[in-house]
């Protein structure tokens, strides 16, 4: 019986021996198919440990680099708010009618006019600003899985420079007056100087951690110096007098190109209207040829409503969408087109008008439907462009306009 109970003793022992080599080998074979799997899709959770994401950096990006899987598309695009995300009956209903319609792409409100943002942010600076303090969305992971599953390209709009949270939490990135207070626009609203590269990055570390959301491109808007108030007041530092504004702003456009690269996402500026045709920076930083260079697209802000009275010989600018948005557009490709450089140049793609401008004043402005959204889509494609995006503030669009 000992003798007996000795044999079986041994005989489980073999077993675990060779249970454990038969294991051994098996995960290591599966441990070999699975990192080729890995290595052939060009993932980047690699085998390699050198790859793998740490936890304590919301920012460390592995080895490889997401730049030659960049999504591209011909951007037909709606505005959208953080507060639009938010309210499901709207977002739902806007789902709906993109995949109904010739619209591809949502622009949707990261960093807000006032310097909020739509989500909960992990940057500390954004902490200490409280600018995610009152989120708009709650379960963005949600909502950008619904935008992939219904092939919605999604752009991240950053206002830029105008941002009175962070200038409030951090003032010495503001731009200030000469007796060194904090500056304001007519509405009370500080912001950023744009000569300050320590206040690019503020702007830039949200741009990375959209990317990171799934985000394709990366929209600046605000991308300028300020354009009212007492101007005359603005005290930009030492820089302003070796540093031209367009200088800075083409600066920032490509520094945050450059920061942006691995995270595979395109970056595009919104630019005045006007920019398209006069040839100096307008005085906020804005020059055609210059930032042709410096950003992968252009967005020129081509509303009609936003043109003075007899604008290329328009005598009420609001009336006639066509010819605003044909001679703006035309006039920017050809410029952009005429610029002698060995560097890629930006793509053109205008923000259209999708909204009344009563505030004209009786006379001066025309309601916007059907007939005028359509024309300004084909003046767009008459000046050689194929990519635009219709601006509604309210979210509400003249869809009806848009079927195919």
């Amino acid at each position: 019986m000992e003798q007996s109970s000795r044999k079986f003793v041994w005989v489980i022992i073999i077993g675990l021996i060779l249970a454990s080599l038969i294991l051994s080998i098996n995960y290591n074979k599966i441990k070999e198919i699975t990192n080729r799997f890995i290595l052939d899709n060009h993932v980047w959770a690699m085998a390699s440990k050198d790859a793998v994401l740490e936890t304590d950096d919301y920012f460390k990006q592995p080895d490889v680099s997401w730049e030659p899987y960049k999504v591209s598309r011909r951007v037909k695009a709606v505005f959208m708010t953080g507060h639009s995300l938010g309210y499901t009956e709207r977002f739902n209903n806007v789902v709906k009618l993109t995949t109904e319609t010739e619209i591809n792409s949502w622009v949707i409100d990261v960093k807000d006019d006032y310097g909020t943002l739509t989500y909960t942010s992990e940057i500390p600076l954004v902490k200490e600003s409280g600018a995610d303090r009152t989120v708009k969305v709650r379960d963005f992971h949600s909502i950008m899985e619904i935008l992939r599953e219904n092939d919605i390209y999604p752009i991240a709009r950053i206002v830029t420079f105008k941002d009175k949270q962070i200038t409030a939490a951090r003032p010495d990135l503001a731009i200030k007056t000469k007796t060194g207070q904090v500056w304001r626009d007519r509405k009370g609203d500080a912001w950023l100087n744009p000569y300050n590269r320590d206040s690019w990055e503020y702007v830039i570390d949200i741009a990375k951690e959209a990317a990171t959301k799934g985000f394709k491109e990366i929209q600046f808007d605000y991308v300028r110096f300020p354009t009212d108030g007492d101007r005359s007041q603005i005290d930009y530092g030492s820089a302003a007098a070796t540093e031209t504004m367009y200088d800075a702003i083409a600066a920032f456009l490509a520094y945050a190109r450059e920061e942006l690269q691995e995270y595979g996402v395109y970056v595009s500026a919104d630019i005045f209207g006007l920019v398209t045709t006069v040839s100096d920076d307008m005085a906020l930083g804005q020059h055609l040829e210059t930032l042709s260079t410096a950003t992968d697209i252009l967005s020129p802000m081509v509303y009609p409503s936003h043109y003075a009275l007899g604008t290329y010989g328009v005598p009420k600018p609001d009336f006639d969408p066509y010819t605003i948005v044909y001679t703006s557009m035309s006039r920017a490709r050809e410029r952009i087109e005429a610029v002698e450089t060995t560097l890629p140049k930006a793509r053109l793609r205008p923000w259209l008008q999708d909204f009344t401008a009563s505030y004209l004043g009786a006379g001066y402005y025309k309601v916007y439907g059907v007939e005028e959204v359509k024309a300004q889509i084909k003046a767009t494609y008459d000046a050689g462009l194929d990519e635009w995006i219709l601006w509604n503030a309210g979210n509400k669009y003249t869809w009806n306009a848009l079927y195919n």
